[in-house]
């Protein structure tokens, strides 16, 4: 017989809402300037001018999610959106997440920190980090079960 504080005895209640969601807030609009202005150079150059911006702003996740996304291989791809990642939970502390609830896309100051999670997958993928990769797909579909749209996710480079 269970005692009357077993799990089973007393169910953890939600919301009619379900789990609470965490909106992290919109990134400086003198940072995201930057970045568009970063993102705007000649593509040989655009590497090198995101890093600047992701130096001069390094809890910026929307830069740590796009020089992810520029980096010169798969394993430098990964490591940006680590970073990201990592800076992202951080962010999501700050902001009252306590290790559960929704995290969604339709919030476009999370974009930067889901970004970094979907690319951290895509490259864990690529480089053969399986039990990873299933991790962080999970993780997304517990953040956002309505998922991350796949266009938001330059194609993989060898």
């Amino acid at each position: 017989m269970s005692s009357p504080n077993s799990p089973s005895q007393n169910p953890i209640s939600l919301t009619p809402q379900g789990p609470p969601t965490t909106v992290i807030p919109l990134e400086d609009p003198a940072i995201r300037h930057e970045l568009s202005q970063a993102l705007a150079v000649a593509a040989e150059s655009r590497r090198e001018a995101v890093a600047v911006v992701v130096s001069n702003h390094p809890r910026s996740l929307i830069s740590w999610a796009n020089i992810g996304d520029l980096g010169r291989d798969n394993l430098e791809r990964y490591a940006y959106y680590r970073i990201g990642y990592h800076r992202g939970l951080d962010t999501l502390r700050q902001n009252g997440w306590r290790g559960s609830g929704y995290v969604r896309w339709n919030q476009e100051s999370n974009h930067g920190f889901l970004r970094c999670l979907l690319g951290l997958h895509k490259m864990a993928e690529a480089i053969g980090e399986s039990d990873e990769a299933e991790r962080c797909h999970l993780f997304l579909l517990q953040l956002d079960p309505s998922g991350i749209p796949n266009d938001e996710f330059p194609a993989t480079q060898s």
